[in-house]
């Protein structure tokens, strides 16, 4: 089983097209949540993820790159990604390291 570490590493792979940073690191993952061993659903990861905009242009790109970044784990036989625009993103979700790159103090 893949531990959670491992699972944000997999999707800090996934850059967001306009702004060019990963998408962890911009706040857009909600929740990651994995099967529990054993059970009829091991190996399958729920990720709850939001988009910058519920219009943003890249979200399909985004949503499909989440699932094979995950897929690519050993432990993880299926990525269901969920989007979720409730809570609504907004900039306060993002690292510093992100604000620091888009220039957001």
């Amino acid at each position: 089983m893949a531990d959670d570490a491992e699972l944000i590493e997999a999707l800090k792979q996934v850059i967001d097209p306009e702004l060019m940073i990963n998408i962890v690191d911009l706040g857009l993952i909600y929740e990651v949540e994995q099967a529990e061993e054993g059970s009829e659903d091991e190996g399958t990861v729920k990720v709850d993820m939001t988009l910058t905009s519920p219009a943003c242009p890249a979200g399909p790109q985004i949503v499909q790159q989440s699932k094979m970044a995950l897929e690519q784990l050993d432990d993880v036989k299926k990525a269901e990604i969920r989007l979720v625009m409730s809570p609504p993103w907004t900039p306060e979700r993002m690292t510093e390291d992100a604000r620091d790159q888009l220039g957001i103090f």
